[in-house]
């Protein structure tokens, strides 16, 4: 079934990517026949309109399958993670990391963050499951960090590992998350934020005009 369609609306709905991912691998009992994973995402600069827009799209792709006779199931947004929601029993049943890298719209960055190749980690993603036959785009399967380590150098937690994501190894552990959510380091050096974002901004897909020098990190 072709995605284009699903796609163009949804673009024009406000989303700044659409992919769409066969996640069958990344499923358990409960959900494994919703095997297509539509990831959304939309720019950071948004601001607190970011999760209302995610939404939104959510409820335009599930309008889009419904009429035409399929099922589909939202994952919220990581940004509007409430407890006490039904839905939240699935965050740690799907990452929206899967959906986007099946779906070819990025990779896992040594900093731990979903990175497109135009936008860098200034992205927030939200991803609708559906039983559409939807034809998946092409997976990203490895990491295009290459030798770039400057997550690594200037996290001031040092959180970050080096180590390189790949989906042969899914569960390397790529940062430690307990040093990262360190408020005694981070009160101190980023006023009482719990953590300090900084492997956003240092990350040269995060900036525009670069040589490809500067996005090897030398």
């Amino acid at each position: 079934m072709n995605a284009e369609p699903l796609k163009e609306h949804l673009k024009k709905e406000g989303a700044t990517l659409v992919g769409v991912g066969d996640v069958t691998k990344a499923l358990t009992g409960e959900i494994v026949h919703l095997n297509r994973g539509i990831a959304l995402a939309v720019n950071r600069s948004l601001g607190s309109e970011t999760v209302e827009q995610l939404v939104k799209l959510q409820r335009a792709a599930e309008i889009w399958l419904k009429e035409r006779g399929f099922r589909s199931l939202s994952i919220p947004p990581d940004s509007d993670r409430i407890k006490g929601k039904l839905i939240a029993r699935l965050y740690k049943l799907f990452s929206h990391k899967t959906a986007a890298t099946c779906s070819g719209l990025g990779w896992i960055g040594k900093n731990g963050l979903l990175i497109n190749k135009r936008y860098g980690p200034k992205l927030s993603w939200a991803t609708v499951l559906t039983n559409a036959p939807l034809k998946p785009d092409s997976p990203v399967t490895e990491s295009l960090c290459g030798n770039c380590d400057l997550c690594v150098r200037h996290c001031p937690s040092g959180a970050v590992t080096g180590s390189i994501w790949s989906r042969r190894e899914p569960f390397k552990k790529l940062v430690n998350y307990e040093r990262c959510r360190s408020l005694k380091t981070n009160r101190r050096l980023f006023e009482e934020k719990p953590n300090c974002g900084l492997c956003v901004t240092i990350c040269p897909y995060s900036r525009k005009g670069l040589s490809n020098k500067a996005r090897s990190g030398k």
